[in-house]
């Protein structure tokens, strides 16, 4: 095995974390710019995004992003007001509200998702395949790393 230099290893991190960090900025403006093509904000599409699964529920959204129940609510209330989503009484628990699209909703939905596949399409497509698997298998294990490390902090 060969020995690494400590210095060698730590620019190969350092730029390594760079790169994740430049990487990460540029989906978040993406999403970002997608969000507000079709006149939603990035949460907004979020939580159409999961209605559109038919596995939403608010209180699961609001731990999982680390957002307020009011916060939540207001975006809620926004997409409703919007006639994007419809919240019903739920069919198991009247305390519950169950959220779908409307005809509306759907039709927005299929443009985000046509713009991201372009987007998609022209950005990652035509790269070798090879070096997509070994950045998957990568990114897989930083993020197994990185979950295990953030836990044992806890």
């Amino acid at each position: 095995m060969t020995m690494v230099n400590k210095s060698t290893l730590s620019s190969s991190v350092g730029t390594a974390i760079e790169s994740l960090q430049r990487l990460t900025e540029a989906f978040v403006l993406r999403r970002e710019q997608l969000a507000r093509s079709v006149g939603l904000t990035e949460t907004q599409w979020r939580v159409i995004e999961e209605i559109s699964t038919e596995h939403f529920m608010p209180s699961m959204f609001a731990r999982r992003r680390e957002r307020s129940s009011a916060a939540v609510s207001k975006i809620l209330r926004q997409l409703l007001d919007r006639d994007l989503i419809r919240a019903t009484i739920g069919k198991e628990d009247a305390r519950q509200r169950e959220y779908s699209l409307t005809a509306s909703g759907k039709r927005l939905v299929t443009r985000l998702r046509r713009e991201r596949t372009r987007a998609i399409e022209v950005v990652w497509n035509d790269l070798p395949r090879a070096d997509l698997n070994r950045f998957a298998a990568l990114s897989r294990e930083l993020a197994l790393r990185l979950e295990g490390y953030a836990d044992s902090e806890r």
